[in-house]
């Protein structure tokens, strides 16, 4: 997996695959015989990534500044240890991926210690890493959550009207607002449903709207899954062939998500299990009616988390989400 002139080279869609399998492997990425070590790793089960690089007799592991890496040591066998390098966010493993070959680059080409080369690439990588990306890991995976209730509801109601309802990019409580109901959607790559709520309104339903909240789960999808950028052109499609009218609101729609078809789009998702439908009133959240109205005067802005891991589905929702694919 290396050829001396360019450096360390593994794909990502090699390693997609092994995360959307659920399945472990280990590449060495440093010349056969050559010392240190350095091996990039798919732990089993397709949960995280890792470099693992061999460490000296006296050697320690480099301490990590940054709060989402984590390095830490372990054994091998035979005496031998290395220090792995490890993410604490998991759906940010595609630029972790990047980053931990910049750090075997270091290493293997440029002869770099291991905590040279790690604070060099942190170094440069720093620009980076204190500058959002144009859409984040979160908005991401949001969008293609949107995105596939938007194709569903289409099935139903016909394009044109999926994407009026679509009111969640203008600003609005909810991201959805068909004729007599609204419909949150959070999506997320946790194993547990946990997810964002933005403001106290986000989950109260308005006067005389039924409110129902979409929770959706992907995973990492390898070859058999949708990158965002494939589902949003699938989208345009129909949009452009069924409901010409509405496209220019879809893009809209799309740009104000954050969407660009300017960006290399390579992370490959599926849906991880059924989507969970619930009623808002059912969701576990803070209620304006449990808080002093003189406190809510006070406070300019609300954010927290709510797990809605095993609850069971409400009965007789108005959307049918059994089945969903990303479009």
């Amino acid at each position: 997996m290396t050829d001396p002139a360019s450096g360390p080279a593994l794909a990502w869609s090699t390693v997609e695959h092994y995360l959307g399998e659920g399945l472990g492997t280990s590449y060495r990425l440093s010349v056969a015989e050559e010392h240190p070590v350095v091996s990039y790793e798919v732990g089993h089960g397709g949960g995280d990534i890792a470099l693992l690089v061999e460490l000296g007799r006296n050697q320690k592991p480099p301490r990590s500044s940054l709060p989402a890496v984590r390095i830490d040591q372990v054994a091998v066998g035979d005496g031998v240890r290395m220090a792995r390098i490890r993410t604490t966010q998991v759906e940010a493993m595609r630029d972790f991926h990047d980053m931990l070959l910049a750090v075997a680059d270091r290493i293997v080409v440029k002869n770099r210690s291991l905590d040279r080369a790690f604070a060099e690439t942190v170094e440069g990588w720093s620009a980076l890493l204190g500058r959002p990306r144009a859409m984040s890991v979160e908005q991401r995976i949001g969008l293609l959550g949107e995105v596939s209730i938007l194709a569903r509801l289409a099935e139903t109601h016909g394009w044109a009207t999926a994407v009026e309802a679509w009111t969640g990019p203008y600003g609005e409580e909810h991201d959805f607002a068909l004729r007599d109901f609204d419909v949150e959607v959070k999506t997320t790559a946790s194993e547990r449903r946990r997810h964002m709520i933005h403001g106290i309104g986000q989950l109260q339903a308005a006067p005389g709207r039924p409110l129902w909240f979409a929770s959706l789960r992907l995973t990492r999808g390898g070859a058999g899954g949708r990158t965002l950028s494939e589902s949003v052109l699938a989208v345009r499609a129909a949009v452009a062939a069924q409901a010409p009218a509405a496209l220019t609101r879809l893009d809209s729609a799309l740009e104000r998500s954050g969407w660009s078809d300017e960006w290399v789009d390579d992370e490959h998702w599926t849906p991880r299990d059924e989507a969970l439908v619930l009623a808002a009133d059912s969701v576990p959240r803070l209620d304006p009616a449990l808080l002093a109205a003189a406190a809510l005067e006070r406070i300019s802005s609300v954010r927290y988390e709510t797990d809605v891991t095993g609850l069971t589905p409400t009965a007789d929702a108005p959307v049918n989400l059994t089945g969903l694919r990303l479009p």
